[in-house]
């Protein structure tokens, strides 16, 4: 499976795909997120920090930029939303994130679309029916995501 859909009409129900996904998630994992403000993707990410058996709350990183968080696997959570320009995004250094030995989520990642590995799970977000209802799109890049993917299918079904 290449891609799956998610609806949720809860945060809730973001935190428990969120969690399903964290759960299945290894060293050297890239998760990224991508959608407009308040579609969800911090709420997503409290999921996989919970899944990741991550203790406390999460928050988003917007102002600190990025977040290391311990559970089963460290869980490095970034945000790009005050990041404008590539150069900004480049010099950060997140080669240590990426290629390490833990799991890396990024917000806003469609700012730095040249900056990611190959092979990563792509998660796009957008507001869905009612007010907190919302709509996922999980795309596969490389065949381990796609393992994911058909894991996720079989736990949530056809994605609804």
């Amino acid at each position: 499976m290449k891609s799956i859909r998610f609806e949720s009409k809860t945060a809730a129900v973001t935190r428990k795909i969120g969690q399903a996904i964290g759960q299945g998630l290894r060293p050297g994992d890239v998760i990224l997120l991508a959608g407009p403000l308040g579609a969800g993707k911090t709420t997503l990410v409290q999921g996989i920090a919970k899944g990741l058996g991550v203790m406390g709350s999460v928050m988003s990183p917007t102002f600190v930029l990025m977040r290391e968080l311990e559970g089963r696997l460290k869980l490095y959570h970034l945000d790009l939303y005050r990041l404008e320009k590539m150069p900004e995004i480049a010099d950060l250094g997140l080669d240590d994130y990426l290629f390490g030995g833990g799991v890396t989520v990024v917000e806003w990642a469609d700012r730095a679309t040249a900056l990611w590995p190959e092979d990563h799970l792509r998660i796009d977000l957008e507001y869905g029916e009612g007010a907190r209802g919302r709509r996922l799109r999980a795309e596969a890049h490389g065949e381990r995501y796609r393992k994911l993917l058909n894991d996720l299918a079989a736990k949530f079904g056809d994605g609804r």
